[in-house]
């Protein structure tokens, strides 16, 4: 029985591969593997789009989607995995650094029913390739090894183009994707652990273009990846993780608390306004890198309704702080000690707060 591999062809700027790329994908077509390619132009600037419709007139496999402004890669993948009607989606890039044969590869444990999603790996088997730059290989294992820490897959190559996905699976999250350009590789690695999805990985071929053949992504691309990583991907990771992580946003929290109270004293503001000021500064710092780095913005809340579950976290914790410490001086402890363990309680009474009830996941209520 033949099958649909849907393949996302994202375009921007690509009008000297274009055509190649393909012919060459159309070569993989059988009997028993049926292709749609979806051509996504990103508003190029070249002749790209004018080559995509006359592909369109010469092949019927082809869909074209065109977007009047540039948005970058995630933007074109999110359009192309709506328009997809295959039983399988893939993605492949408008140059030529991969291989479309590779496919049958990925497509093996997908029709064997084990995997929901299948990556294709750069770096799983040793071979005769292109030597080019090392940071850029680098800045790619280093994020996927970060990705892992908060997905908890052992992915060997997060970055990869060539994904696989089972179309009802992509079809789910496509509407949940929100980067435009390559933050969508963390972003949808995240989603899919989020899924639960079954994930395999193939070795595939590379053949790598230099930045003066047209390679785009960029080491500000990194940075964004890595933000990705945290955004999407920390509230699920495993728990020693998202202590790390609030560990830092506590902190964070703790020095603006302490700058502010400096500043506010030395301009003469009474004790108490001091106090309550810099607290109330610092509360919201905490709240803004949480939903920036840990919690899900929204996951159980509107915005008014997370906000005041998070007041009311804040007026739980400064109760139970004040009652232990106020105790252990009572009962003989030393006030600095006493107040160092009632920050212990605090830290981790703030997190489970934070997680159980501000930023709780509607997806795990129903589990």
């Amino acid at each position: 029985m033949a099958v649909t591999l849907s393949l996302i062809i994202p375009c921007y700027n690509e009008e000297k591969t274009l055509h190649e790329i393909v012919e060459r994908v159309l070569k993989i077509q059988k009997d028993d593997l049926k292709l749609e390619l979806v051509i996504v132009d990103d508003c190029s600037t070249d002749n790209s789009y004018q080559k995509a419709q006359e592909l369109c007139k010469l092949y019927p496999e082809i869909k074209l989607a065109h977007h009047e402004v540039n948005q970058g890669k995630g933007a074109a993948l999110r359009t192309g995995f709506l328009e997809a009607t295959g039983d399988y989606v893939g993605i492949q890039d408008a140059d030529m650094e991969y291989d479309p044969e590779d496919y049958y590869t990925l497509l093996e444990p997908m029709l064997d029913g084990r995997a929901d999603v299948v990556y294709g790996s750069r770096y799983l088997r040793p071979g005769t390739r292109r030597v080019l730059y090392f940071w850029h290989t680098w800045m790619n294992k280093t994020l996927t090894t970060c990705s892992n820490m908060f997905t908890n897959l052992d992915i060997t190559d997060m970055e990869t183009c060539y994904k696989l996905f089972r179309r009802e699976i992509i079809q789910k999250i496509a509407p949940k994707l929100k980067e435009n350009r390559f933050g969508f590789e963390p972003e949808v690695t995240a989603y899919v652990a989020e899924e639960k999805c079954r994930v395999y990985e193939c070795a595939i071929n590379y053949n790598p273009r230099t930045y003066d053949e047209g390679k785009k992504i960029g080491w500000k691309d990194g940075v964004r990846a890595l933000y990705c990583i945290l955004h999407y991907g920390a509230c699920n990771a495993p728990v020693p993780m998202q202590l790390l992580l609030y560990f830092f946003i506590g902190g964070t929290a703790a020095l603006v608390n302490l700058i502010c109270f400096a500043v506010m004293t030395s301009y003469s503001m009474t004790l108490l306004p001091a106090v309550i000021g810099s607290y109330v500064i610092s509360a919201v710092v905490n709240y803004i890198l949480c939903i920036l780095l840990l919690f899900r913005h929204k996951a159980c809340w509107s915005t008014f309704g997370e906000f005041m579950a998070y007041t009311i976290t804040l007026v739980i914790m400064g109760g139970i702080d004040y009652g232990i410490t106020v105790g252990l001086i009572h009962i003989g402890i030393g006030m600095i000690f006493a107040k160092f363990l009632a920050s212990i309680v605090g830290f981790f009474g703030n997190y489970l707060l934070r997680k159980y009830f501000v930023f709780f996941l509607k997806n795990k209520k129903a589990e």
